[in-house]
């Protein structure tokens, strides 16, 4: 079989310029752009830098609200991450049955993955806002997101509501690779159904389970801008002020340009450590088939 070759050598490149130039403009220059000013200490009005070297870290560790915000965050995410492989896992099960208008609720389970944040958060609005929400009027509660405590909670629903579709998907796909002769044999052996599912099933599911923590980890430190920004803009009392809607208050609020970038950092670090973290520790115990 004759093998095809670019007998140019300039035109592979020409072909990669278009996705090299995206990834300079909106990913790299960025990204350098953000660790240099986490260096300086940036005027609001005039813009003008002075170089401060590590003083807005230690501002940024010493600030009692950014430390209750870094707490709060792994929370959440803890919660996000758990409750959502939890609850796709389970669904994902019931929805692999062989169910006339089993498709159709495939479908319906999806859509919430096609929701912007912001969108989402508007749905958990009306269905928990004070004034008119209407979970308060069937409930008779109307505090959910005037409460720290219940706000938090809602936020976190709301999260993991938000990604079940995406989590869905990939263990639907991972449970097409489950063979149904091994649970045969097993369910004659006299195996029963949590037997059968941590013994085969689970096994087979634990290279999505993984992909899937370090997606959601990302997914919650991130991407719950939107959710709280509708919701509750970080209320009452800072309770739902996690990581990433602190540095936006820090940056479009209150126009501290450098101490933002020096959060952004932080939060960049603190992500790829869990990330290493959970490649060091969880994928030794993934059965990669």
């Amino acid at each position: 079989m004759k093998q095809s070759t670019f007998k140019a050598d300039v035109l592979p490149y020409v072909l990669l310029l278009p996705t090299f130039i995206i990834l300079i403009v909106f990913l790299f220059y960025p990204a350098l752009e953000t660790f240099r000013l986490s260096l300086f200490t940036v005027h609001p009005f005039t813009g003008a830098e002075r170089f401060a070297g590590l003083y807005n870290f230690k501002n940024i560790f010493s600030n009692t609200e950014y430390m209750h915000s870094f707490g709060i965050s792994f929370i959440f995410t803890v919660a996000v991450v758990l409750l959502g492989l939890a609850f796709s896992m389970m669904i994902a099960l019931l929805l692999n049955e062989r169910i006339k208008g089993m498709k159709y609720y495939r479908s319906f389970l999806i859509w919430p993955y096609a929701l912007s944040p912001a969108i989402a958060g508007a749905l958990f609005n009306f269905l928990f806002n004070p004034a008119n929400g209407i979970i308060g009027y069937f409930t008779g509660f109307r505090t959910w997101l005037t409460q720290g405590s219940t706000a938090f909670l809602i936020i976190i629903l709301a999260a993991v509501w938000k990604n079940l579709g995406y989590n869905i998907v990939f263990y639907l796909t991972a449970l097409r690779n489950v063979p149904r002769d091994a649970l045969e044999a097993a369910s004659i052996d006299g195996a029963g159904p949590l037997r059968r599912f941590f013994s085969i099933t689970f096994a087979f599911l634990s290279p999505t389970t993984f992909f899937l923590l370090v997606m959601n980890t990302t997914y919650a430190y991130f991407s719950s801008f939107g959710l709280i920004d509708v919701l509750t803009e970080g209320g009452p009392a800072r309770s739902t002020n996690l990581l990433i809607y602190q540095l936006y208050r820090d940056f479009f609020v209150n126009s501290k340009t450098g101490y933002a970038a020096a959060e952004s950092l932080v939060l960049f670090l603190l992500v790829v450590g869990i990330t290493v973290l959970q490649f060091q520790t969880t994928e030794k115990k993934v059965h990669y088939q």
